[in-house]
């Protein structure tokens, strides 16, 4: 008898290794393959057509292009307009596409909006989840930045696109001449500190994977960081969710969380003290629009005042994702830092005169 219960044992202990081998794999590198070209004024860029279920989110002035910014690392750009660029980054686990409903609110006639979405996201290629580390995150859209064109720009940003869209600034001398800060951080842990409960869940191997990837999808639980959780209907977490869990490789929304630093020994936190100092440096014009309803960073506003003391507040009623229910908001944020920064160089040249 005893002999037959370790056996039992040993079968099921090895079940259990095998089975947290397979869920922990880092995965493999997924290159997209387009189709055709795109033309924007940098150049000529692969295009690549969006399947219907997106497509239907978005007219037909949007440019839909990759640049690959090292081999086999390709990032998914939706661009429309023309005119002074507004760079809009989003975070984990959406897209490019969050800023469609911000995009719909602006001038396309006087502005060049361009939406890139990070690698491991969307449409853009999918890489191990050891690649998942801030400083590549932040050279990889360094570099796409650079290829298409933006040599200076407004941005914009929220979640991770708040460290790898300023940390991309950071790195684009003179680019950056103003910005709308949404539901973000730019300062280094001091202090050992979990995010969130569910940060603090997910770093630890295995559960994070089960959690998040066995036992449900992280794309499920958008609504619940909401506002208003019917502002992410299905058919807005497929526009996020399918582009991951049907490319073969979805380890990035898990190691994009544990990417977010806990310590100041955590591996992100020499590039968030990277960015907090270049902040610190920062004489431009700045707006924060912020979600109060958000139960990971609504706390957080504070904070980001602390980095720009004389920047105009607008806050809402909205959860995490901001873009989802209040695009008004940001569009007139927007609009307003496009108007001082237009405004502060037709000053600039006239004092040359």
């Amino acid at each position: 008898m005893l002999k037959k219960v370790l056996i039992v044992l040993a079968v099921l202990v090895t079940a259990g290794a095998v089975f947290a081998f397979a869920i922990t794999r880092d995965g493999d590198v997924t290159t997209p393959q387009g189709e055709g070209t795109v033309s924007i004024a940098s150049g000529d860029f692969e295009g690549f057509s969006l399947p219907e279920y997106a497509a239907s989110f978005v007219n037909d002035d949007y440019k839909s292009y990759f640049v690959e910014v090292e081999p086999g690392i390709k990032i998914h750009v939706l661009e429309v307009g023309e005119g002074f660029t507004v760079y809009m980054q989003h975070g984990n686990p959406t897209s490019g596409f969050l800023y469609r409903k911000v995009a719909a609110e602006l001038p396309k006639d006087q502005l060049r909006l361009v939406m890139p979405t990070m690698v491991g996201l969307g449409y853009s290629s999918k890489v191990s989840a050891d690649q998942h580390t801030l400083e590549n995150h932040m050279r990889w859209m360094t570099a796409a930045l650079e290829q298409i064109g933006v040599t200076e720009a407004v941005y914009v940003g929220q979640d991770w696109g708040g460290p790898v869209g300023m940390g991309a600034m950071a790195r684009s001398p003179g680019v950056l001449k103003g910005a709308v800060v949404m539901n973000t951080g730019f300062t280094a842990p001091r202090e050992a500190r979990d995010l969130s409960e569910a940060h603090a869940m997910v770093k630890t191997p295995v559960v994070g994977e089960m959690a998040l990837e066995v036992f449900g999808s992280i794309f499920d639980r958008l609504p619940g960081a909401q506002g208003d959780p019917t502002s992410m209907p299905s058919a807005v977490l497929d526009l996020y969710g399918k582009p991951v869990t049907e490319s073969g490789n979805a380890k990035a929304p898990v190691a994009l969380m544990r990417m977010v630093p806990d310590s100041p020994d955590h591996p992100s936190a020499e590039q968030m003290r990277e960015i907090e100092a270049y902040v610190a440096t920062l004489d431009i014009p700045v707006e924060l629009v912020w979600g109060m309803n958000d139960p990971i960073l609504g706390p957080g506003l504070a904070t980001m005042q602390a980095n720009f003391p004389k920047a105009p507040v607008t806050e809402t009623e909205a959860g995490h994702f901001l873009q989802e229910e209040v695009p008004e908001e940001i569009a007139a944020a927007i609009l307003r830092v496009v108007d001082r920064v237009q405004g502060a160089d037709a000053g600039r040249v006239d004092s040359d005169d």
